[in-house]
């Protein structure tokens, strides 16, 4: 449902995407932060296994 009375983009005047008024874009801030940490430990294990071996 469009929540304007017609259908037309000049009709909008700020933010309007999926989620808002909702918990959506928290959550999904959540789960992109959690994802970007999982990537940075990730990374900075296998970086430092092969750091290690040019150390020997």
């Amino acid at each position: 449902m469009f929540p304007y009375s017609e259908a037309s983009w000049s009709v909008v005047d700020g933010a309007m995407f999926i989620g808002w008024g909702t918990s959506l874009p928290g959550i999904t801030t959540v789960l992109a932060m959690i994802a970007c940490v999982v990537v940075l430990v990730i990374g900075q294990r296998s970086e430092s296994a092969k750091a290690k071996t040019f150390d020997k």
